[in-house]
C-alpha cells in the first residue's frame, strides 16, 4: 500500500511537469520528439555487463527501443546522433542530496566551538539543482531540509519548467530532539508533538522524513507510525537511538552506515542519549565486520527490509591522506566557501589514522551488507567540512563504491536502480529499458571499465530533453555557498 501511494504521488508530480521555459531552455541542447543515440555503449543499471555498439531511441520522453546499432531501426524523421566512444547509463537517483551546504563552518568554529544559537547552514536553491542535474542526477531525495518552504518551491518551479533541476522527493525538516548543534533545527519535546509535526509537513507536501541524532525512542516510534499511516517513509541519521532500537520502531532506512551512526556497541550506553564521539569511534574500531555481532545487525536489517544509504564522500574529505578535491569543485565554490573548506582541510591531523580505518571499515560493512541481500543506496551528503558539492559528490560516491570493492556496474546499480526501488519508482526510472522514462546520462568514455569516466558527462536527458552539462556547471561557477 505504501509503495502504491508513493508511486501514485510521484506519477502525479511527473505528469504535472511543464515544457521547459526560457530559464531552462537555454541549457537544452536537444528536445526533439524522436532522438536516436547510435553507437553507444549501454550500462543499463541492473548490474549487468555493458553492451557495446548499441542504439537507444527516445520518443516523447520515453525509451522506445534499445538494441544493437546494426539491427535497431531508426524512426522516420528522428534526430540521429552518433556517439562512438561514449556510454549511456541511467540518470542517477541521489538518496542523500541536500539543497543546503555548510559553506562557512570553519569560520563558525573559529574559537573551537560553535557559538549560540548554533551552526548555521546556507540554502543553495539556485546552484544545487543545476549542479545535480549537470552531474547526471535526474531524481533525488533531499534527506532533511533547513528551509522547507524553499525546498517545496524549488520542486514546484522545476515541475513547472521554470528552473532546471532533478525530480525531487522533498524531505521534511529534521525530526530532532534536544541538544542539537544546528540553529535552524526545531527540537521536539514529546511523542505527541512528533506525530503532529509529521502530519503537518505531510499535509504541506513533504514526501519523506528524516530522524536525527538526538531524537528519543518514543519520538522515533511516533514519527514512523504517523509517516507509515500516510504511506510515507522515514530514514535516520541516528545516535541517541541505536540501530536495533530504530529497526524495532519501524524505520525504513539508515543514513551513513553504522560505523559513524550506530551506538549499540558503546559500553554503558544510556538510553535516548547520544554518547560522545570517542566512545562511538572506539567501539566500532574494535568491532570486526566479519564478527557475530555485526552479522546479527546485518541479519536484522535484511530481515526487516531496512535499507542503508552510503555517503562515503562526506567522510573521505575529513580523512587525512585522501586526495584533495578537484579543481572543478574549488572553481564552483564561492570565495568564502572555498576559504572555509581549505581552512578545514588544513586543520586535518595526519596522526588521526583512525579516520582512515573507519572509512575502510564502513566500505567493508557496505560490501557485507549487500552480500547478505541488503538494499544499499547512494548519496554524497554535501555537508561536513565543505569539500563535497552537489552533483560532483554523487559521482564521487560511485567511484568510492568501486574503491570499496564493488564492480563499476554494481556501483552504478546502487546509485540508480536501488534508489528507484526504495522510492517505489523502479517501473519508471533507475534502469534503461523500453517503456521507461528517458532519464539517462551520456558520458565520454567507458565507466564500466574506468569508473572515473562517470565524471565526463556531456548531455543529461531528463524526460527526453537533453541538457548541456558544461553549461549548467558554468552557470554557477563561483556561486556555491552564496545562492
Amino acid at each position: 500500500m505504501r509503495r502504491l501511494y508513493l508511486a501514485t504521488l510521484f506519477a502525479s508530480a511527473v505528469a504535472a511537469a511543464a515544457a521547459p521555459g526560457p530559464e531552462v531552455q537555454q541549457f537544452v541542447v536537444t528536445s526533439a520528439a524522436n532522438i536516436a543515440l547510435r553507437h553507444v555503449s549501454v550500462i543499463d543499471g541492473t548490474g549487468a555487463d555493458a553492451r557495446a555498439d548499441q542504439t537507444v531511441i527516445l520518443s516523447d520522453g520515453r525509451i522506445t527501443a534499445l538494441g544493437p546499432a546494426t539491427t535497431t531501426a531508426i524512426p522516420p524523421g528522428a534526430e540521429v546522433r552518433d556517439y562512438p566512444g561514449h556510454s549511456v547509463l541511467p540518470g542517477l537517483v541521489g538518496m542523500h542530496d541536500h539543497l543546503f551546504y555548510t559553506a562557512s563552518s570553519a569560520q563558525q568554529r573559529i574559537t573551537g566551538s560553535v557559538p549560540e544559537p548554533g551552526l548555521l547552514v546556507v540554502e543553495l536553491a539556485y546552484s544545487a539543482p543545476r549542479l545535480y542535474l549537470a552531474a547526471g542526477v535526474t531524481t533525488l531525495r533531499t534527506t532533511g531540509s533547513i528551509e522547507p518552504y524553499t525546498d517545496l518551491k524549488v520542486r514546484s518551479r522545476i515541475e513547472a519548467g521554470l528552473m532546471p533541476g532533478p525530480r525531487l522527493d522533498v524531505t521534511a525538516p529534521y525530526l530532532e530532539g534536544r541538544m542539537t548543534q544546528f540553529a535552524q533545527m526545531h527540537e521536539l519535546a514529546s511523542a505527541d508533538e512528533t506525530r503532529r509535526f509529521v502530519a503537518f509537513w505531510a499535509d504541506a507536501g513533504m514526501t519523506s522524513f528524516k530522524a536525527y541524532m538526538h531524537i528519543t525512542r518514543a519520538e522515533l516510534t511516533a514519527a514512523t507510525g504517523e509517516a507509515h499511516h500516510r504511506g510515507l517513509k522515514l530514514t535516520g541519521h541516528l545516535c541517541s537511538v541505536t540501530w536495533p532500537e530504530a529497526i524495532a520502531a519501524g524505520i525504513d532506512d539508515f543514513e551513513h552506515g553504522p560505523i559513524y551512526t550506530d551506538t549499540e556497541f558503546v559500553p554503558n550506553k544510556v538510553a535516548d542519549v547520544c554518547p560522545d564521539s570517542i566512545p562511538q569511534r572506539t567501539a566500532w574500531l574494535a568491532e570486526p565486520i566479519d564478527g557475530p555481532r555485526v552479522a546479527a545487525l546485518i541479519g536484522n536489517l535484511v530481515a526487516h527490509h531496512v535499507a542503508v544509504t552510503s555517503t562515503l564522500p562526506v567522510f573521505e574529505v575529513s580523512t587525512p591522506g585522501r586526495p584533495a578535491v578537484q579543481r572543478r569543485v574549488l572553481e564552483a565554490m564561492s570565495s568564502g566557501a572555498r576559504d572555509s573548506y581549505l581552512t578545514n582541510r588544513a586543520q586535518l591531523d595526519p596522526a588521526e589514522q583512525w579516520r582512515a580505518e573507519l572509512l575502510r571499515k564502513e566500505m567493508d560493512f557496505e560490501r557485507a551488507f549487500v552480500a547478505a541481500g541488503g538494499l544499499l543506496l547512494a548519496g554524497p551528503d554535501p555537508t561536513g567540512n565543505g569539500g563535497v558539492l552537489p552533483g560532483f559528490g554523487n559521482q564521487r560516491e560511485i567511484e568510492l563504491l568501486v574503491e570499496a570493492g564493488f564492480t563499476p556496474t554494481a556501483a552504478i546499480q546502487i546509485g540508480t536502480e536501488n534508489g528507484a526501488r526504495f522510492l517505489g519508482r523502479e517501473r519508471e526510472i533507475g534502469t534503461l529499458a523500453v517503456g521507461k522514462r528517458a532519464d539517462l546520462i551520456l558520458v565520454k568514455g567507458d565507466p564500466a571499465a574506468h569508473i572515473a569516466d562517470i565524471e565526463n558527462v556531456e548531455v543529461v536527458f531528463k524526460d527526453g530533453a537533453g541538457y548541456d552539462s558544461k553549461a549548467l556547471i558554468e552557470s554557477v561557477r563561483g556561486q556555491v555557498g552564496t545562492r
